[in-house]
């Protein structure tokens, strides 16, 4: 390959990343809409061919993929994984950045530029910092960290998506939810496009976070029944609804049953398999 065609083939890249971005930023305004999380490749394109229109990574499904707990990978890993994920859909996907991979605001944008370097459509930046000793950053240091991330987000082709999280629910916070309204309203300020508060459950959670976000969408994580469909979910008025690492974890449970059968000496587990060919048949069409 010439130096010519190389360039031209960078502008490409970039030409189509910018239009994922832009595609997906306007798939928001449609209304509600499944985003669905593959772990590795082979996932993304099966999860591409059920009609989906945008999928996202999970950082425990990617995790376990590799015999890691979530959180474990490092920077490289991610991007690694997120470049795996991209370059096996034509569709927009949403990375899952965890608090951004930066030790402070310099190296958020050092990190999510490289980041929207492999494609990507959208990311998410957390506040959790990954220390039981102080779980959530400082909402001043949140806030810059969320307007690096804006920056970097601003200058890739096409703008990409920034998802602001607020981990109050997950990092146990005496009052959760009026913490994580207060954190979502500033990270919208600093220029998050979706706002997304894991953990929120019940209608009058979710519709609190809706009114507070609004008129910007809202991500509702699904990663266990909770007694609402989507109609049900979409009337509350949020925009899309992920699902985390929760289809990994039903793989799991999935291998997990199959061999304590064969612990077991049987073999009834394995009548619940996706037949081989089909797989075969997708790939083989991919």
């Amino acid at each position: 390959m010439t130096g010519q065609e190389a360039t031209m083939g960078g502008m490409q890249d970039q030409a189509a990343a910018g239009a994922r971005r832009e595609g997906f930023r306007a798939l928001h305004a449609e209304g509600c809409f499944l985003l669905p999380n593959p772990w590795d490749v082979g996932t993304a394109k099966y999860l591409a061919a059920q009609g989906f229109r945008a999928l996202a990574t999970t950082s425990s499904g990617a995790g376990w993929s590799r015999g890691m707990a979530d959180g474990a990978m490092d920077l490289d890993a991610v991007l690694r994984h997120v470049a795996e994920i991209v370059g096996a859909t034509d569709l927009p996907v949403n990375a899952d950045f965890a608090h951004g991979y930066g030790a402070d605001a310099e190296g958020v944008l050092a990190a999510v530029a490289r980041c929207l370097d492999t494609g990507v459509a959208a990311l998410s930046v957390e506040d959790a910092t990954g220390d039981p000793a102080r779980p959530l950053f400082p909402l001043e240091e949140a806030v810059a960290r969320m307007k690096a991330a804006r920056a970097a987000c601003d200058a890739a082709p096409g703008r990409g998506v920034l998802v602001g999280r607020a981990e109050c629910f997950l990092t146990g916070h005496p009052d959760p939810l009026a913490e994580s309204l207060k954190r979502i309203a500033a990270y919208a300020e600093a220029g998050a496009e979706v706002l997304y508060v894991p953990g929120i459950r019940t209608r009058e959670e979710i519709s609190a976070v809706v009114a507070a976000a609004a008129p910007l969408p809202v991500n509702l994580l699904v990663s266990r029944p909770i007694g609402l469909g989507l109609a049900e979910i979409a009337a509350l008025g949020v925009r899309r609804v992920s699902i985390g690492g929760a289809l990994a974890g039903v793989a799991w449970g999935a291998l997990g049953r199959a061999v304590k059968d064969l612990q077991a000496g049987r073999f009834d587990a394995l009548g619940g398999r996706m037949h081989g060919g089909e797989l075969d048949r997708l790939f083989g069409e991919a």
